[in-house]
């Protein structure tokens, strides 16, 4: 009897084991099939990803040709602006100086060029060069500017059209300066060509 109990305990555990025995064989099999499967599937994702860093990079490449586009564009247009600021200068000094532009007409330029100074709030202009450019308006109204005054004067109001060049009453405000100049100088010549008369 111990014999059939030994025997038939040992055939329930061979069957267990033989059991235990398949399906740890089935599972590794499983286990080597998804195994395989992640494999490739990594291998996809490392393809996925070199594509990607393949488009990371091109997109560097335009945006490098965006910048380097970009710097160029705004480089002409400040030139083109400095081009145009240089003329309307030449072009207003010369029509002031041969009295073309009478100096009747500064009363209407002061008007618009003071509305400039509305512009003040944002802008990289200091205070203080705020505070000199309305100076130099109410100065200029009654000639009592210097040729260094103008001079400022004209430099201040290059500032604004620089900062401000979208606005219209920037460049009025240039074109007043350049005026303001033009008769300054004029003044300043007719004054000495009247102390070297005397």
């Amino acid at each position: 009897m111990l014999n059939e109990v030994l025997i038939g305990a040992l055939t329930t555990i061979v069957s267990v084991v033989a059991s235990i025995s398949s399906l740890a064989y089935w599972l590794g099999r499983k286990f080597a099939s998804i195994e395989a499967r992640f494999k490739i599937i990594d291998e996809r994702f490392k393809l996925i990803d070199e594509r990607f860093r393949l488009i990371d990079e091109r997109f560097k490449s335009i945006d490098g040709r965006f910048d380097d586009l970009d710097r160029k564009v705004s480089a002409r247009i400040e030139r083109l602006a400095a081009a145009f600021t240089n003329y309307q200068e030449f072009f207003v000094e010369f029509l002031t100086g041969e009295g073309v532009i009478k100096p009747a007409y500064r009363e209407l330029l002061v008007r618009e060029a003071k509305r400039t100074v509305e512009l003040a709030a944002a802008d990289p202009l200091s205070k203080e060069e705020w505070g000199r450019l309305k100076e130099y308006l109410d100065k200029s109204e009654r000639d009592e500017l210097t040729l260094e005054e103008a001079d400022e004067f004209l430099e201040l109001a290059r500032k604004v059209v620089k900062e401000h060049g979208e606005r219209p009453e920037a460049w009025r405000l240039h074109i007043y300066a350049a005026m303001t100049r033009a008769l300054t100088i004029r003044r300043h010549y007719e004054r000495e060509g009247r102390e070297e008369r005397r």
